[in-house]
Order: C-alpha cells, then sequence, then structure tokens
C-alpha cells in the first residue's frame, strides 16, 4: 500500500463518508501548477483546489505576507478592533470592481457565506422575500445557498429548505439541445419564460433579488446568454428587483476578466466573491453599490472571523501578484489554447463529445454516450481516474458528472499545459475507443 492509500485509509477511520472524494490524488507541498503527492510523484494541476489556485501555488508574495502578518497578530475580530489589513483589501475590491459611482465591501469567510449575506442584504433593503434562481447552479452548501443550488445531490435529505425561492431555466443556448431555433430565438424565449414566472410562480412586488452565475461552476460551465443578461440588467432596474451576479468561481482573471460581467457590459447590484480571491486562504466578499450596502441596519451582517487578517493580507498580496503578472492576459492565453485543443477533440470524437463550453479559461468538455443517448458519467470519471494514474489532476462537473472542467493556475507554464492537455488527449482516446 502506497502513502496515498494510507490516507485515504486514515481518511476513513476518521473523516465522514459524506464529504465526497472529487479526485483520489494526495499532496504533500505544490509550486506553480505542480503537486507533489504523498508518494513524491509530481502531478499537473488542472483542479486548482477548485478553482482557487489562479495565481498558482506557493507564490512567495502571499507566503511572505502571511509570515509577516502571524507576527503582528492572528485575530482581534473587526466588529471589536478595526485594523488595516481589512480595510487595504475592502479598498482594493472597490477599485478594481467598481459597482457604479461608489462602491462597498464586506469580507466573507467563504462563497456560501458571502452568498447568505447578499440575499440578507436584498431582503432587508427592499422589504420582500422571494429569491429567483436559475437550473443547474450552485451557489454553496449552507442552507440558503443550498436551496438556491440546483443539484440534488448537494442538498438531498438536509430539507427542509428555505422558502420563497423559484427556479428558472438557464439562459445558454446549445445548437444540439435546441436545433429548431436560433440562439436570438432562444433568447426570446428565455426572456419570455421570465416574464411569466412573475405572473404564474411568484409576483414582482415579492421578489427581492436575482442570483446567476454567468458562467455556471458545477453546472458544467455552462454560459449565460449576452442578450438575456443585459434584459435582466434592464428588467431588475425597472422593477425594484436586486441584481446579484455569483462570481465565486468566474472571478480574478478565470475568464480573462477580474469579473465575468465585464464580457456583458452590465453591472450588478450586488456580487459574491471567494476562491481565488484569498490566494488559497479562506477568504470571501460582498461587493455591491453603496446606496444598498448602506441601507442595511447594522448588526444584520457580520461575524466573528470574517475579514481575518491572515486572509486579508493573503488576498491583497494575491491580487497585487495578479495586477503585477496580468492574470487578465495569461487567462485569456490559457483559454485559447484549451479551447483550440478542445475543439479539436470535439471534431475527432464527435459522437462522444457533445459540447465544449465556457469563458476565458473557464472551460468544460461534455461527454455523451451515443447508444444510450444520455450524459456519459461514467466515461468521465474513468478520465479522471485515468488521467490522475498519468500524473494529471482533473475533476468533473455538470449535473450528471459528465463533463470535466479546466481550473489550473492561469500563470501555468506553457510546457507544463501542453503536457496536461496531451495526458486528457491520449486518456480521452483510451476511454473512448
Amino acid at each position: 500500500m502506497n502513502n496515498t492509500d494510507k490516507l485515504y485509509e486514515r481518511r476513513k477511520k476518521s473523516v465522514p463518508n459524506a464529504l465526497g472524494i472529487f479526485n483520489p490524488s494526495s499532496i504533500q507541498s505544490a509550486k506553480g501548477a505542480i503537486i507533489i503527492d504523498a508518494d513524491g510523484r509530481e502531478l499537473i494541476d488542472f483542479a486548482g483546489g477548485i478553482g482557487v489556485n489562479n495565481a498558482g501555488h506557493g507564490v512567495p508574495e502571499i507566503i511572505e505576507a502571511i509570515k509577516s502578518q502571524a507576527d503582528k497578530f492572528i485575530h482581534a475580530s473587526f466588529n471589536v478592533s478595526v485594523y488595516e489589513q481589512y480595510l487595504d483589501l475592502t479598498e482594493k475590491l472597490c477599485e478594481i470592481l467598481p459597482h457604479g459611482e461608489s462602491t462597498k465591501a464586506m469580507l466573507t469567510l467563504s462563497g456560501a457565506e458571502s452568498v447568505e449575506n447578499a440575499i440578507k442584504i436584498a431582503r432587508a433593503v427592499t422589504g420582500k422575500a422571494g429569491i429567483i434562481c436559475y437550473d443547474g447552479s450552485f451557489h454553496g452548501r449552507t442552507m440558503m445557498a443550498m436551496t438556491l443550488t440546483s443539484n440534488v445531490k448537494y442538498k438531498e435529505g438536509a430539507g427542509p429548505y428555505a422558502p420563497e425561492v423559484y427556479r428558472l431555466e438557464y439562459p445558454y443556448y446549445k445548437p444540439s439541445m435546441n436545433a429548431r431555433m436560433t440562439a436570438d430565438e432562444f433568447d426570446d424565449l428565455m426572456i419570455m419564460k421570465l416574464h411569466k414566472t412573475f405572473s404564474s410562480t411568484v409576483s414582482m412586488s415579492q421578489t427581492a433579488a436575482i442570483i446567476l452565475e454567468l458562467v455556471q461552476g458545477e453546472g458544467g460551465f455552462t454560459v449565460a446568454s449576452k442578450k438575456y443578461v443585459q434584459y435582466l440588467r434592464k428588467f431588475c432596474t425597472e422593477n425594484n428587483i436586486v441584481l446579484i451576479f455569483d462570481e465565486v468561481q468566474s472571478g480574478f482573471g478565470r475568464t480573462g476578466k477580474w469579473a465575468a460581467y465585464e464580457h456583458y457590459g452590465v453591472i450588478p447590484d450586488l456580487s459574491t466573491w471567494a476562491k481565488s480571491m484569498g490566494g488559497g486562504m479562506p477568504i470571501g466578499a460582498v461587493i455591491g453599490k453603496q446606496e444598498i450596502m448602506d441601507a442595511v441596519k447594522p448588526g444584520l451582517i457580520g461575524g466573528t472571523y470574517l475579514g481575518n487578517p491572515l486572509s486579508c493580507v493573503a488576498s491583497l498580496a494575491s491580487i497585487n501578484y495578479m495586477q503585477k503578472h496580468n492574470i487578465n492576459a495569461a487567462g485569456d492565453k490559457v483559454g485559447k489554447i484549451v479551447r483550440d485543443r478542445f475543439n479539436q477533440l470535439q471534431a475527432k470524437y464527435s459522437k462522444n463529445i457533445t459540447d465544449v463550453r465556457g469563458l476565458g479559461a473557464m472551460l468544460a468538455i461534455e461527454f455523451f454516450n451515443p447508444e444510450t443517448k444520455m450524459p456519459d458519467g461514467d466515461a468521465t470519471k474513468a478520465i479522471v481516474n485515468k488521467c490522475l494514474e498519468k500524473g494529471l489532476i482533473v475533476i468533473t462537473s455538470g449535473t450528471y458528472g459528465n463533463c470535466i472542467r479546466i481550473l489550473s493556475p492561469l500563470f501555468i507554464e506553457d510546457k507544463i499545459l501542453e503536457k496536461g492537455l496531451s495526458i486528457l488527449e491520449e486518456t480521452i482516446q483510451e476511454i473512448l475507443s
């Protein structure tokens, strides 16, 4: 039994089975886009800690910032003692992600906590309760976030769920599934369904917010229609509905921009962040228009550990590092390379690979079984496991687990990226042949 297997045996004895295993790998150290596992093997990281390591592993500036802060103080609670590390970060967030003329930000511990707070803010400001979300969405595992999440595997048996949550069809046009209409006709249909919701499901006078992932993470990297999103912005403004974009997985260079919403030419009222915002440390944020953020009564939002100083300095160091080395250009470059390889694979295996989708370097490839005419989660899982044997870590996504998503560090070396893609291509050929 190797060291990785021994770790998983230990895991079984003290960790609940319900804590899922997305990839059966291990780690003892990491640098850049390379992980060294418990047996000393080098593994190429295409999972990035589930989208956390956009800047890569072991960034010296981040490590030094954490060490330096640890010598000063580790915790005080921002609600008790104000400290500059929190303010340095919120000022930076408001600078790079402005929400209109004036922006404010609050810090959280995670993406789910960001979502919980964004919903609380929207309800408090509007005085309304209804929340609209979408099929395929993933917003976290806490109670409201879990309710908003679409896939039942993340919530089965955990009900009753939070009330006043309503779900719409996600506005992603897939030619193979919507061959009878053009993309423009599909957008019009989705807009019609939006309006129908407010006449048959919940009234506008009861709706506080609409929350949307512009690129769905766990949902398989589906991308929201630009026409629909631009219409949604206008619709929410006209009807006193808070528009929330969940950028937890799509932010900080992943789509080739700081925010996915920059591709759409619209600005949300509130947005939620985490993952690569922290450079590996647990931290998130809710960013919003000042008039909305300041309309909440004191005490409604906050928490003991929100904006922990170690996480604050790590986040700021990571953002500064990403700015210095142009993370957005890196995301754009990686995205073009990956999409080109994925398109080639789809052309070669057109019966098995039914979609290549995403934005920037947030890309996924979708597998179907041509015999059963169903999503091929089994083949996808086999590809993940075989890739690990060959030295590549990848993870799945999609409601049926039939997509492989790419979340590699964006500052990955060209030769390492190409090697990883070659391993993936070789493995797909073996599994599908």
